[in-house]
């Protein structure tokens, strides 16, 4: 097992190289494990799933709304019934709270039966029609005004960061190398490939480009230009765990012309979620969230669930999605190069993972490449961060058998310190506060690390034992002033995974 995050990368020859360590680049990663090769892959972050994998709005989705006989329908819907399966034998968390698809007035009344025609087509056979009555019984503290609504039933919620810890956790076992803070600057086509990056060399047979945001980047190094990527930035808001009560549904608008909109959802971790935005930015970092932005999703929330805005929000962020200009994924298997492109990956990719991996294994095959036959893998257990389940402080002979579980360092969230004692120590071990957030959970609670960071900070320090990486607070989820975005894009909301 071989994760690396400094010096000078091996000098070999890999069979499969994979570009990005997000959700995709890691089920990517993880299904080709599954076969006798040499794999590495990579990301330009000191952690997996730091970028886009990390900021989103944490649905499983059925599908439902997708561009009937588009790529992207086919492999959410394959991929959501693969990550079902996959997240309860992994221990990710799941809520299948299912959805509703509210109509605030007539034109959006008129448009649910198409879009009840269009899940038909997309293989989601169990939505219907209802009335205002039944929506006001089904979600008692939904605003005033709502004239009907679509009931989505196969919608759920899901840890999106256990989600990309569990596959690149089972592609190391498997095997492969994971080699962070490793961005690459320049590719060389041939035969092997030649990625130079900022730790060196890295030679490879076949390169697969998940690198989402900058997949596009990486594509003309290659000589393709299907596509470019334009940052989309989707700000959310998250309310504490008291509003949680207030919403039982994942509740969507009915799309329009100018995106999906905003939803409000509830979590796996008992909180209520906000958003998101869809500001198309040329920024590719700009991840921070503006008050125009939190203004917009304030407006929206007061519209759909109006006593929400009276709970405390306990955080902000942002992320960005890899949008293109089309309205599908693009991959695409370049044989001659032995290369393929997995771009145009937008907010279902976190569902579609699975299924993706699997169809790039289907056009290696196509492409010649002998695979050999698929091995079974063993299994993964992830650390349960839901709300379902009891988490370790909570189960009496998990503390009889090791008391750093009984020793609660974050209050707010039930974090011990057994538990990040774990974190520091697993195959993809937390390097920094943030990575330690999301495996499992410590300062994400209403204090937001007000009262346990500084203890946090100690034992990332002390009981790591990989060098920790700098310390950056994120000024989206600290608490601190959110400051104002200058560039101004139009605000329209899209809702996505």
């Amino acid at each position: 097992m071989t994760v690396t995050t400094t010096g000078v990368l091996p000098d070999e020859v890999y069979d499969v190289v994979v570009v990005g360590a997000g959700v995709v680049g890691a089920a990517i990663t993880r299904e080709l494990t599954r076969y006798d090769l040499r794999i590495a892959f990579m990301d330009a972050a000191d952690d997996v799933g730091d970028g886009t994998s990390k900021a989103n709005t944490a649905i499983l989705h059925t599908g439902f709304d997708a561009v009937p006989g588009s790529l992207e329908s086919r492999l959410v819907r394959e991929g959501q019934r693969r990550l079902a399966a996959y997240a309860e034998e992994s221990g990710i968390p799941v809520e299948p709270v299912g959805a509703l698809l509210v109509a605030w007035d007539d034109e959006q009344l008129a448009a649910l039966p198409r879009l009840m025609e269009k899940a038909e087509r997309n293989h989601c056979h169990d939505t219907r029609v209802i009335g205002p009555e039944e929506v006001y019984r089904r979600e008692p503290a939904l605003g005033p005004g709502a004239l009907g609504a679509l009931t989505v039933p196969g919608e759920s919620v899901i840890c999106p960061w256990t989600t990309t810890l569990a596959y690149a956790t089972q592609a190391v076992r498997g095997g492969a190398d994971l080699h962070l803070n490793c961005r690459v600057e320049r590719v060389s086509s041939g035969s092997p490939h030649e990625l130079t990056t900022v730790r060196g060399r890295l030679r490879t047979h076949v390169l697969i480009n998940a690198a989402g945001l900058y997949a596009d980047d990486l594509d003309r190094q290659l000589g393709h230009t299907d596509f470019t990527v334009t940052p989309r930035r989707g700000q959310l808001m998250v309310f504490d765990t008291f509003a949680r009560d207030l919403v039982r549904h994942i509740l969507l608008p009915v799309p329009t012309a100018l995106g999906k909109g905003v939803l409000v959802a509830p979590t796996v971790y008992g909180n209520v979620l906000l958003g998101p935005t869809a500001e198309d930015l040329t920024d590719r970092t700009a991840t921070h969230s503006s008050a125009e932005g939190l203004a917009f999703l304030r407006a929206k929330g007061r519209r759909i669930v109006p006593a929400l805005l009276d709970e405390e929000v306990t955080a902000v962020y942002a992320g960005l999605r890899a949008a293109t200009e089309e309205d599908d994924y693009r991959i695409r298997c370049h044989p001659g190069q032995r290369y393929v492109t997995v771009g145009g990956i937008r907010s279902t990719g976190l569902t579609a993972s699975m299924a993706i991996a699997a169809h790039v294994v289907e056009l290696l095959t196509e492409a010649g490449e002998e695979l050999g036959e698929p091995r079974t893998l063993d299994p993964v257990t992830m650390p349960y961060l839901g709300r379902t389940s009891p988490r370790p402080y909570e189960r009496p002979e998990l503390i009889a058998a090791d008391p750093e579980y009984g020793r609660l360092v974050c209050h707010c969230e039930r974090v011990s310190r057994g538990e990040i004692r774990d974190a520091l120590t697993a195959t993809v071990p937390a390097r920094s506060l943030e990575g330690l957030r999301r495996r499992t959970r410590a300062r994400a609670g209403r204090c937001q690390g007000f009262h346990c960071g500084a203890a946090v900070l100690a034992l990332l320090s002390t009981d790591s034992p990989v060098t920790p990486s700098p310390v950056t607070p994120s000024p989206d989820t600290t608490g601190a002033p959110v400051r104002s975005d200058g560039g101004a894009p139009p605000l329209r909301p899209e809702a996505g995974s």
